[in-house]
């Protein structure tokens, strides 16, 4: 993916921050059908019970005898039908654990120190498409702020802002503004051109005040971009421009926006990309468990990248349990929102 396409994943996240990332919870309703019994005599209307003792039919006629007869065939006392609907929904219950059905979003953060033990879980049965965001980005912005090496950025930078009058780096609420956007289009183009210590040169400088502008930055700390190569730094990069992101994020969901705010494309990007160094072990020790947990916030939020990687993660069993419903079902999404892996549907 070049840097041009990373602002232009921006904006396709800004841009649909109105529309529904998630799969839809309710079934469709099931086509209506009568089952019929009659002879020549007699028509029976039978409706399908959902328990034993739930067996009424419906007569056209009186046909108290012809209905008396088929009552050999229903033997079983209360407590058997209590019994047997005990027996139905334990079976039920173990076919959707063995599913893990509403599972795949639980908060647990055993074996990662890089998941906050209070991170929010988000369950399935969220019907409110508005409402099932919200709480993804407030889970991104959590993991934004909380994570360890967030921390650690923060605590250098209070640091740097008691001794210096400058104030702390990175921290400018205008993290995002026409005039910085100018100026990453014209890094952007140097990179293309292959002046690449140049561009990186401007993306430092931007990053100063500019979300995006830090997440480029950590971009070609990471690869070495005209630069020596430092992914201890880029991460910092990357978790300051999520941090910074989820301290606007965080005000706009607290004020009632439920789809977000104006740093919400650079917040997903930017958990996008630190999930991407927990995977790859890039300036951090690896984390599959945190992998996958960045990956699936960000996927819930628009990132059809993010989607497809996690696709990955349940498929494979990276970072947790193999589960092949969860897999298909962000593969689905990915290819829903443009972004169909080859082999996959």
């Amino acid at each position: 993916m070049t840097l041009r396409d990373l602002l232009k994943k921006r904006e396709k996240i800004r841009e649909d921050a109105s529309q529904t990332y998630g799969t839809s919870n309710e079934a469709a309703p099931p086509t209506p059908f009568t089952i019929l019994r009659s002879d020549t005599n007699t028509q029976e209307v039978i409706s399908p019970p959902s328990f034993a003792d739930d067996y009424k039919p419906h007569l056209t006629k009186d046909t108290h005898s012809h209905t008396k007869r088929f009552s050999r065939f229903r033997s079983t006392s209360n407590a058997t039908v209590a019994s047997n609907a005990s027996s139905q929904g334990e079976k039920e219950k173990r076919f959707s654990h063995r599913l893990h059905l509403g599972s795949h979003s639980r908060s647990s953060s055993a074996g990662s120190i890089n998941i906050p033990s209070d991170l929010p879980a988000i369950s399935d049965a969220v019907g409110e498409s508005e409402e099932k965001e919200a709480q993804w980005e407030n889970r991104a912005t959590i993991l934004a702020q909380e994570n360890p090496v967030a921390k650690q950025v923060r605590s250098r930078e209070n640091s740097l802002a008691g001794s210096s009058r400058g104030g702390r780096p990175g921290m400018s609420r205008n993290l995002s503004d026409a005039k910085g956007d100018e100026n990453i289009q014209e890094a952007i183009r140097l990179h293309e051109a292959g002046d690449l210590e140049n561009s990186t040169a401007m993306f430092g400088r931007l990053a100063e005040s500019n979300a995006m502008a830090q997440i480029m930055y950590g971009l070609a700390l990471r690869h070495g971009w005209g630069i020596p190569p430092d992914p201890p730094l880029a991460i910092n990069y990357l978790s300051r421009a999520a941090s910074n992101s989820a301290a606007v994020e965080s005000a706009a969901l607290s004020s009632g926006m439920k789809r977000g705010g104006a740093a919400k494309g650079e917040l997903v990007l930017a958990i996008y990309e630190l999930a991407n160094s927990f995977r790859h072990g890039w300036g951090v020790d690896k984390d599959p468990v945190a992998a996958r947990s960045y990956y699936e916030t960000a996927a819930n939020l628009g990132d059809t990248d993010a989607m497809n990687e996690v696709a990955r993660c349940y498929e494979e069993g990276f970072g947790g349990k193999k589960n092949r419903f969860s897999a298909a079902k962000y593969y689905r999404l990915a290819e829903q929102n443009g972004n169909k892996t080859l082999g996959n549907s």
